[in-house]
């Protein structure tokens, strides 16, 4: 039988196969049981061979494929594949794992639909708004912890819906609480990623030149105690990375392209590029130069790193 696991959230696709994997017995035999094949150069006689081959002392054998579709292989590999898979020992699982979501027109779900005992297909996608939040409070109940519903929020606002990342940030919230409930002041205080989302705040308020806003968030930052020195740090890394997205842009560079040029989580690269609307390269060159004049002042005793925040905002949003 063949398994079909695609779409674009890795770590639950990874769970779930894991999960699999622990119904076939012996881990150790699985291992000698299972083989691994790149879809980017795997050939027909090399799946037949790895699926035809008895298990070792095991009930199965374990076969992967990763990527193939997504690699688009040539088309006699393809369909002479769709032919075989109905006549594939029954003592082989082979499961392809493709990391986007494959079209319901492909012809390895229309096997699987035609007949079930063929053919499983399962999509996992990175869940998103209530689904997310959702998915965060499941997290925690299952490592034996609760969460407040504004803690909840915050997380899926910060980090987005990386899983593996939610996941380190809830294991950490968990054993920090202790038993106790997870509360956003929590989350303020030990994830880095709120932070980082508050300087996106503040520069989509600069960027709307919206003074008013900016000006508040810059104020609630130092009152909470944040080191002026880390903010301006934050704000120069923020322009920065606007800057070389609005260059990659002007190079008509394609959206999926941007996160690997930049060396950035895709996730982040997303929020960049929706934030880098509101500005235009020329003025981001002219920003960043003023962040290098301000550090300049501010090492050299001409000005205090706090005022010259406070200024930095003001002439950016008049």
């Amino acid at each position: 039988m063949f398994f079909l696991f695609h779409g674009d959230d890795t770590y639950s696709k990874r769970q779930f196969l894991a999960k699999q994997q622990a119904k076939l017995g012996d881990p150790e035999m699985l291992a000698l049981n299972t083989a691994e094949l790149d879809g980017k150069t795997v050939t027909l006689a090399e799946i037949k061979g790895a699926c035809n081959a008895m298990p070792f002392l095991a009930p199965k054998r374990l076969v992967l494929v990763d990527d193939l579709i997504k690699n688009k292989p040539p088309k006699e590999l393809f369909n002479g594949l769709i032919a075989w898979l109905p006549t594939m020992p029954e003592t082989t699982n082979l499961i392809f794992l493709e990391s986007k979501a494959v079209s319901a027109a492909n012809k390895l779900i229309k096997l699987a639909a035609k007949d079930k005992k063929v053919g499983y297909v399962k999509l996992f996608e990175r869940p998103q708004g209530r689904a997310l939040e959702k998915w965060i409070s499941q997290c925690v109940a299952d490592g034996g912890g609760t969460i407040a519903p504004r803690a909840v929020n915050m997380l899926a606002v910060n980090v987005g819906n990386d899983l593996v990342a939610l996941t380190n940030e809830i294991e950490k919230l968990v054993v920090y609480k202790n038993g106790e409930q997870i509360e956003a002041a929590d989350v303020e205080q030990l994830s880095p990623y709120a932070a980082e989302s508050s300087i996106f705040m503040l520069v989509d308020a600069i960027g709307t030149r919206n003074g008013k806003t900016a000006a508040s968030l810059l104020h609630e930052q130092l009152t909470a105690g944040v080191d002026p020195f880390y903010l301006f740090s934050m704000i120069i890394r923020q322009f920065r990375l606007l800057l070389q997205v609005r260059e990659c842009r002007e190079a008509n560079m394609p959206a999926k392209d941007i996160a690997s040029a930049v060396g950035m989580h895709p996730f982040v690269a997303q929020k960049l590029s929706q934030q880098v609307r509101n500005f235009s390269l020329s003025q981001l060159e002219k920003i960043y130069s003023h962040l290098l004049n301000i550090d300049v002042g501010v090492k050299t005793g001409k000005s205090d790193m706090t005022t010259s925040l406070n200024l930095l905002i003001a002439t950016l949003t008049k």
